[in-house]
């Protein structure tokens, strides 16, 4: 969204005070729109001198007055007809500290979807009635909304985003008086827009004049808060869809989002399926995945832009809520048949094309890397192979976000942990530990298709699935310092079993110093290409419940970024 502010004052008969307050308000260059509610002629007549003196000022008059409300509608309409992104409305009385106007333009321009509201800090001049007669109709709001989130909803010191406002403004009737600040903001907070709360000096001068009416405007708010709480019940559902936990679409690096997760459910569904049988374990999957798909709204976002992207490449039809929900259940499926292997109840499901160029591999008894992702199921081809003692193969992995589904693997399977090699720092250690491996005849597993944990390794961007993305180098650089073949490995589910891709990716990794950078982004282009060709294949199947494509999120190592 564009910023572009405009000032937006409501007047009516505030005669004395109207040219101190524009005054004020120039330093700021900013457009100001003065509606005029049907003043008497004096203040008609300081209005016409100030719109002659001043180029910035604009003047609109409404014939009769209708309040407040009405009079900062028909400027609302005026400034989005005349191209304003947001207007910043201030009252004509000079009560509102207009040195903090720079506050709430820099609030308006970071975050231009929010409504930008006051939070009166008042000192001696304020009426104690009004003072404490405000903290009740906090309360209700607080109500109305299921939330603390609007500091002050009675503060005319505020800045609307126009489009959003409009639209409200033009589908619901909204009260024209003293009630128009209240309702406003609460139903923009029922519209979903955040609020953000600037603290600023409120001061209520000795020959000012208030239009506030005792008796009637209170009577007014109180019919109105009866009408918002009733008409909140309908829209309460919604409203506590939104205190459902969710995370930022664009927070931070994968490796720093905690695991989500019930260890409870996890045990449930692993007893389920000892006791009673697969069946009704992927039953309980349903329900389970129809809790994280509502509560995990960025892992939706993640995968309806993933699918997004599949289908502007393979040229299906755009992806819809369901094929997310198809995909985060087919995630949960693969976490069950991970079960089912370490416990030796799928052998026969898994069919191996490739098997006889795997077997002369391990008749060389020459160690390998194995460069795998997160499509399909890697964990089944270990568990297969070392339920049928095939081959010893490691899996280097960070494993910090896994511990419960680890866990629970390992009560699968006594050999669960025997190969499974976690490492957060490649120092020499673990290289010589790796290098060892290697010379024995046993097969190194790592995974291509996350970027580093850390914050100084490397990364390089590439083209998938029709844009540029980050890949680490790290398994790359691995395979070279180890001077050992290296295969691409992808176990996917087709029909109602797994099928192993096997096939060579290179004799050995090459990284001449003079080529290294170049080398590097070949290799790095070839992994791609080909994991992109998986994922059109099966494109439910990969499992990086993140934004993949955020350059920034691509923090470079090669020490951490060895994950499984």
């Amino acid at each position: 969204m564009s910023f572009k502010p405009c000032v937006l004052i409501p007047i009516y008969n505030h005669k004395e005070r109207i040219r101190s307050t524009v005054e004020r308000l120039l330093p700021h260059a900013l457009p100001i729109f003065v509606v005029d509610d049907g003043s008497d002629d004096a203040t008609q007549a300081v209005l016409a001198v100030l719109a002659s003196e001043q180029p910035l000022l604009r003047l609109l008059r409404l014939p009769e007055n209708a309040g407040k409300g009405a009079a900062v509608m028909a400027g609302m309409r005026a400034a989005r007809r005349a191209g304003f992104s947001h207007a910043l409305q201030v009252d004509a009385d000079g009560q509102h500290d207009l040195a903090d106007v720079p506050r709430f333009l820099e609030r308006g321009f970071a975050n231009p979807e929010a409504v930008v509201c006051g939070k009166a800090l008042y000192d001696h001049t304020v009426p104690k009635s009004r003072r404490y007669g405000r903290y009740l109709t906090h309360f209700w709001v607080w109500v109305e909304t299921l939330s603390v989130a609007i500091g002050d909803s009675m503060c005319g010191f505020r800045l609307y985003p126009l489009a959003a406002s409009c639209a409200l403004i033009d589908g619901v009737r909204i009260p024209t008086r003293m009630d128009f600040d209240i309702e406003i903001i609460v139903r923009l907070a029922w519209a979903g827009l955040p609020v953000e709360n600037v603290a600023t000096r409120v001061t209520y001068p000795s020959d000012g004049i208030s239009h506030f009416d005792l008796w009637h405007d209170n009577v007014r708010i109180s019919k109105m808060h009866a009408r918002l709480f009733f008409t909140m019940l309908p829209r309460l559902p919604r409203l506590l869809w939104r205190k459902l936990p969710a995370h930022d679409r664009r927070a931070a690096h994968w490796s720093r989002l905690a695991e989500r997760g019930s260890g409870l459910g996890l045990r449930i569904v692993f007893i389920c399926y000892r006791l009673l049988g697969a069946r009704t374990a992927r039953l309980l999957l349903y329900p389970i995945v129809s809790y994280f798909f509502l509560t995990g709204s960025r892992a939706r976002a993640a995968s309806r832009d993933y699918l997004q992207r599949v289908a502007q490449v393979s040229g299906r039809p755009p992806p819809r809520w369901r094929d997310s929900f198809r995909h985060m259940l087919a995630f949960a499926q693969a976490g069950l048949d991970k079960v089912a292997a370490w416990m030796g109840k799928i052998d026969d499901r898994v069919d191996f094309p490739n098997r006889p160029a795997f077997e002369e591999l391990l008749a060389s008894g020459r160690g390998a890397v194995l460069i795998g992702s997160h499509l399909g199921n890697l964990e089944m081809t270990r568990a297969l192979a070392s339920n049928q003692r095939l081959a010893t193969i490691n899996a280097v992995v960070y494993s910090a976000h896994a511990r419960r589904f680890n866990a629970m693997l390992a009560a699968a399977s006594a050999n669960f942990a025997v190969n499974l090699l976690p490492v957060s720092n490649l120092g020499p250690q673990t290289a010589i530990l790796l290098k060892d491996k290697i010379d024995a005849g046993e097969l190194l597993v790592i995974v291509g298709d996350r970027t580093p944990p850390a914050q100084n390794g490397r990364v390089k961007t590439v083209e998938f699935l029709g844009a540029p993305a980050p890949f680490a180098q790290g398994p790359m650089i691995l395979a070279s310092l180890l001077a050992c073949p290296v295969y691409l490995f992808f176990c996917l589910r087709e029909s109602d079993g797994y099928r192993i891709h096997f096939e060579p990716f290179a004799e050995r990794i090459e990284l001449p110093r003079r080529e290294r950078q170049q080398r590097l982004q070949a290799y790095l282009q070839q992994y791609a290409r080909r994991l992109e060709a998986y994922c059109l294949r099966a494109p439910e199947q990969w499992f990086n419940f993140y934004d993949f494509w955020r350059q920034d999120a691509a923090t470079p190592a090669l020490a951490e970024q060895l994950e499984a």
